[in-house]
């Protein structure tokens, strides 16, 4: 009996039919692999993808920016104080009010900076931040503000 499946096994020839119904299945098999659990997307949803990392980035750089310059003012410890003292919800108004994430050429603040921003600083210490601000000194003259907005 193994002699005549082994025999009929190597005599075995595909037709047209067959041989184009198994391709056309791997590659529905292999698209939908891909998609579901190998990571693919459409071009719209990387352009998406995209644009998103992008507002991210900004944001993060501007709220970086903003914890510095908001360190380095004379009066740091008074205002720091009175945005600890701010309900959650506020301190993005009163980052945005300060100007903290308005940079130059720009007319209104960075979007999700103010609320990064007002975070990082709600969580740190005046002390800590004057000695990362002492040993990491950051320029903020002269920042091109446009590239940061763009």
């Amino acid at each position: 009996m193994t002699g005549k499946i082994t025999e009929s096994f190597e005599n075995y020839t595909a037709s047209k039919t067959v041989l184009f119904w198994s391709c056309a299945t791997c590659v529905v098999l292999t698209m939908v692999v891909g998609f579901t659990w190998g990571g693919w997307v459409t071009g719209g949803t990387a352009k998406e993808q995209i644009a998103t990392a992008t507002e991210d980035a900004r944001a993060e750089l501007a709220a970086a920016i903003c914890v510095h310059r908001f360190v380095a003012a004379p009066d740091a410890s008074a205002k720091l104080a009175a945005l600890k003292e701010e309900s959650s919800w506020k301190r993005e108004s009163l980052i945005e009010e300060g100007g903290w994430v308005t940079f130059a050429s720009m007319k209104e603040p960075v979007d999700g900076a103010a609320d990064l921003c007002a975070d990082e600083l709600a969580e740190m210490e005046l002390q800590a931040a004057k000695a990362t601000e002492a040993s990491e000194p950051v320029s903020t003259t002269g920042t091109d503000a446009s590239s940061v907005a763009n």
